[in-house]
């Protein structure tokens, strides 16, 4: 049994890393760099990496352990550092969550296993066995709409309550959805913080509903982190100008995961001055590159969210 971990109360925008390649499409390390110093810089309250943003799922386990070494070297310590675990079996999440928490991760958060036939329980039980047996705060990515599989706002509370480190989650939905979950954790008595993604969509929507932040990749990230300020200060005139300049970016981005890997990465790299060497997945057309462009021109170069304030 795990012990209980250190009071942990995450909010605020965090921004997920995008892989990069170079043209021997081996990992960057320097893009790496590059993407935390900058959101740091631009207001970031933590730093999460291998979510989908990250096209986990085209790296192998090598690969990832570069990452989290990359990532936890150089955010030192600056702000939280979470790791989202991936893996088919209990002990290869916990081997994979061994490495990131030796390398400086604050948190953890957790993805079910690739299975997409297996009833509730399975995902459940899997979960708290994997949470059982870690000494860091854990979260976990509750993405129906992506991922195929979920837990109901029931079983996060059963889950909160049987495993100590579970104290945090990361949904991944609509604002009424997501509005709903928290309801219903409150409705039980669960106080356990919620983030959002889905690239800032409903981002304000999203603090309305009760949501601690969000956790979006990097395209627009300075934005939405002055969005979220200005809303956590009561303006939310200012929040909605934000929001409604990005929205158009937002959108473009997301229309699929491979949309946000190919295009979303691309803007990223452009607004903070390097390029993208290489593709593993969707390549991109020259129209979606024209596009892209005129997102990232429209976006600026990537900023600190007191200049994008004023």
């Amino acid at each position: 049994m795990a012990t209980r971990p250190v009071a942990f109360a995450p909010r605020g925008m965090w921004p997920v890393l995008y892989a990069y390649f170079d043209a021997n499409n081996a990992l960057d390390p320097r893009a790496v760099r590059t993407q935390v110093d900058r959101t740091v810089e631009a207001g970031a309250n933590g730093i999460v990496i291998l979510g989908l943003a990250t096209e986990v799922n085209r790296l192998s386990l090598e690969e990832k352990q570069r990452f989290i070494a990359w990532t936890g070297e150089h955010v030192a310590h600056r702000v939280p550092f979470a790791v989202t675990i991936s893996g088919d079996t209990v002990d290869a999440q916990l081997a994979l969550a061994d490495h990131a928490v030796d390398h400086g991760a604050s948190s953890l958060i957790l993805q079910p296993p690739s299975s997409r036939d297996q009833p509730e329980s399975f995902y459940f039980d899997f979960f708290a066995d994997v949470m059982r047996r870690v000494h860091v705060p854990v979260g976990i990515q509750n993405a129906p709409e992506y991922l195929g599989v979920g837990l109901s706002a029931q079983s996060l509370v059963t889950l909160a309550t049987q495993c100590a480190p579970f104290q945090w989650l990361k949904g991944e939905g609509p604002a009424t959805v997501i509005q709903s979950t928290i309801e219903r954790l409150r409705e039980q008595g669960s106080v356990l913080p919620v983030f959002n993604g889905r690239g800032g969509q409903e981002s304000i929507d999203n603090l309305r509903a009760g949501c601690a932040g969000l956790i979006v990749a990097p395209d627009s990230f300075d934005w939405q982190a002055a969005i979220y300020s200005a809303f956590a200060e009561g303006d939310e005139d200012r929040a909605r100008t934000l929001y409604e300049r990005i929205l158009p970016s937002i959108v473009f981005v997301m229309q699929s995961l491979d949309a946000l890997t190919c295009y979303g990465k691309r803007i990223a790299a452009w607004r903070m001055g390097f390029d993208v060497e290489h593709d593993r997945g969707m390549r991109p057309t020259e129209f979606g590159l024209a596009c892209a462009r005129r997102f990232a021109l429209a976006l600026g170069p990537f900023a600190d969210q007191r200049s994008l304030r004023r």
